[in-house]
């Protein structure tokens, strides 16, 4: 899920940058701190969003920058258990699928992609076995966050499934609901007739 989060932190402006106006340069010194910022607190950082209230600037000893106090607000990108997120397929490898949800990727075990025994094909395609589904490369999907590790902080890990009802494929989802309501008719109609 994205995030507006509210920062205070004391930037650093560089002598190189006095010259500038001094909100640009901060937002570029914060560009440049935070910019692909990864915590298990604040998630992904994307982008800076905008920059409040600028404190007095201070001079440290033995050091020619200035320091700012500043508050400023960050958009962030935090996945969540059971969050359901749209994506597109990356890759398909024998033992899964990888999906591009945003600025990050997750995986999808093979065993996760389809509600059937798939096998994987040389030209990288996932199919079921009895539901003739196929998966490709680019094709859009909808799938739910069951794993987040944040063991390597650099390179989260995001596991997903898509074997659940409203999960996988966009044109899966709308053939299964489809299905699903011409169910309920059938349904509604012998309980009329009776």
């Amino acid at each position: 899920m994205f995030y507006k989060v509210k920062v205070k932190d004391h930037i650093r402006v560089p002598p190189n940058k006095f010259g500038m106006d001094l909100k640009q340069a901060i937002v570029e010194e914060i560009k440049q701190k935070y910019s692909g910022f990864i915590s298990k607190d604040l998630g992904m950082v994307i982008d800076v969003s905008g920059l409040g209230e600028v404190g007095e600037g201070i001079i440290v000893p033995g050091d020619g920058a200035s320091y700012y106090q500043a508050s400023f607000d960050l958009l962030t990108f935090e996945p969540e258990m059971q969050e359901v997120i749209p994506g597109r397929i990356r890759d398909i490898a024998d033992f899964g699928a990888f999906i591009t949800m945003g600025p990050i990727d997750g995986m999808i075990h093979i065993s996760q992609t389809i509600n059937d025994f798939v096998s994987f094909s040389k030209d990288k395609v996932l199919q079921g076995k009895d539901t003739k589904r196929v998966l490709k490369v680019n094709d859009k999907c909808k799938a739910r966050i069951i794993q987040i590790s944040y063991k390597d902080i650099a390179n989260p890990k995001i596991g997903l499934t898509m074997r659940q009802q409203g999960l996988g494929r966009d044109d899966w989802i709308n053939e299964d609901l489809n299905k699903t309501t011409a169910k309920t008719k059938k349904a509604e109609e012998k309980k009329e007739k009776k």
